[in-house]
């Protein structure tokens, strides 16, 4: 340091706390400060005079009650610089103490941590190197301390009824995934048990995230029963899928197989239809081969039917081409057998349908099959009609049916003869009940008599 260079003042050395000391006491070394005190002025000044003084050595001192303590020594500055520097540290522990009030005031803040904070205030308000009131902000922080007691108090045991709270929802989340784990496994939908044992397990991890921490000892034994239950699903639902997988595998080498069978065929095209439709029942109690496995094999398998089914496609085309002239020639034929209905004679019209009936048949097969049969009925038609005329014809003039008519006839007549000599005498006599039923029963062998045709 030059000559010229002005000496900085020796800081302020606090003093270790302690009894009520005699004022004059050792000046101890100093050390420079970062920058001198500013004085205390105004009221500020007369407060600092109240709580503290200075001795001509530099010495500051704090009253505390009746007694006066050392809190430090400010050697090189003036008696208000060296008042101003310990107000302020009193001022520093004040603004805390405010601050730690008004964060308990205004709620929010755990109860636990601010009176942590309150004790740890306590011990630097004990003997602190400052000056001013430090029973009063001791006072403050016993009121706070009381007040946070039964805040705490109130967090603890909201803290336990959120932990009885957590441990009867991880609880209840156990029994249902044991309640799943106690199912008839063998015959669960597999997807559907999954997707409940994963909800099942985000909400433990949610709940485990963000609910109360539990004792490690019902943590751990919560968590054991869980893993069980899902060790025996996992254990059960893997069996499952190797089966799955064995069975999924059989069924795939038997369609396989069925493909090269079904492409087989295809030289034999019309004529091997029968034998594709074997193969096909065979397909269908094959099982099945996975959803992938399936579509694949299943679109080689229809593309062999397809083939087959074309080819016949192509045959019925064909046919039908051929069958254009014989739907002609039939309808012609159907023309001409509406005659049968208009010939009167019987046995004329039976020629006419005869002959028609041969042409028909020479004409042969007819192709689409629906076309033919359609026009078969037609023709069935006109032959019923005929038929029906026939057997009354036959009824009609049947050697034995005329006998019987005959001799029914005779009987009718001499019935009505008799009868109408009833009736002539009933109505001589004036007997009107006698004539009224002769007349009735002659009314009616008449009738008889009428349709025997006689």
């Amino acid at each position: 340091m030059s000559a010229n260079e002005p000496s900085k003042p020796t800081p302020p050395i606090p003093a270790p706390p302690a009894a009520p000391l005699p004022r004059k006491i050792p000046n101890p070394a100093a050390v420079a400060p970062a920058a001198p005190a500013a004085p205390v002025k105004g009221a500020q000044a007369a407060n600092a005079a109240e709580w503290g003084r200075v001795a001509d050595d530099g010495t500051v001192e704090v009253r505390e009650g009746d007694s006066w303590r050392v809190v430090g020594q400010y050697p090189d500055g003036t008696p208000d610089e060296a008042l101003a520097y310990f107000v302020r540290k009193f001022d520093d522990i004040a603004f805390k103490v405010q601050a730690l009030e008004q964060r308990h005031a205004a709620g929010g803040a755990s109860a636990g941590d601010l009176a942590k904070q309150a004790a740890h205030l306590m011990k630097e308000a004990t003997d602190a190197a400052a000056v001013g009131d430090l029973a009063s902000l001791r006072a403050r922080l016993d009121a706070l301390t009381s007040s946070l007691s039964e805040a705490t108090a109130r967090e603890a045991q909201q803290a336990k009824e959120l932990v009885e709270q957590a441990i009867a929802e991880r609880t209840a989340l156990v029994e249902r995934a044991e309640a799943i784990a106690a199912r008839d496994l063998s015959k669960v939908q597999w997807k559907q048990v999954t997707a409940e044992l994963a909800e099942l397990f985000d909400a433990w991890q949610a709940q485990q995230q963000n609910g109360p921490r539990l004792s490690k000892g019902i943590s751990q034994q919560l968590w054991k029963r869980f893993r069980d239950a899902r060790a025996v699903v996992d254990k059960h639902r893997r069996a499952f899928y190797a089966e799955l997988d064995d069975t999924h595998k059989s069924a795939r080498d038997a369609k396989a197989r069925l493909v090269e069978r079904a492409e087989a065929l295809a030289p034999r095209g019309v004529d091997g239809i029968p034998a594709y439709r074997t193969l096909l029942d065979e397909w269908k109690a094959a099982g099945r081969a996975g959803r992938k496995a399936d579509d694949a094999l299943w679109l080689k398998f229809k593309a062999a039917g397809d083939a087959l089914y074309a080819a016949r496609a192509e045959q019925a085309a064909a046919e039908e081409a051929d069958s254009a002239p014989k739907i002609e020639a039939r309808e012609a034929l159907l023309d001409e057998a509406k005659a049968v209905a208009d010939e009167p004679n019987i046995k004329r019209a039976r020629a006419l349908l005869t002959r028609i009936q041969r042409q028909w048949d020479e004409l042969g097969r007819i192709f689409p099959r629906e076309k033919e049969r359609a026009l078969d009925d037609r023709l069935r038609a006109i032959e019923q009609a005929l038929k029906a005329r026939e057997d009354v014809d036959w009824k009609k003039n049947n050697p034995e049916t005329k006998a019987r008519a005959n001799d029914m006839s005779s009987q009718l007549l001499e019935a009505i003869e008799k009868l109408e000599a009833e009736l002539a005498a009933a109505e001589k006599a004036g007997d009107r009940k006698a004539a009224k039923e002769a007349a009735d029963a002659l009314e009616a062998r008449r009738a008889w008599l009428s349709a025997l045709g006689g």
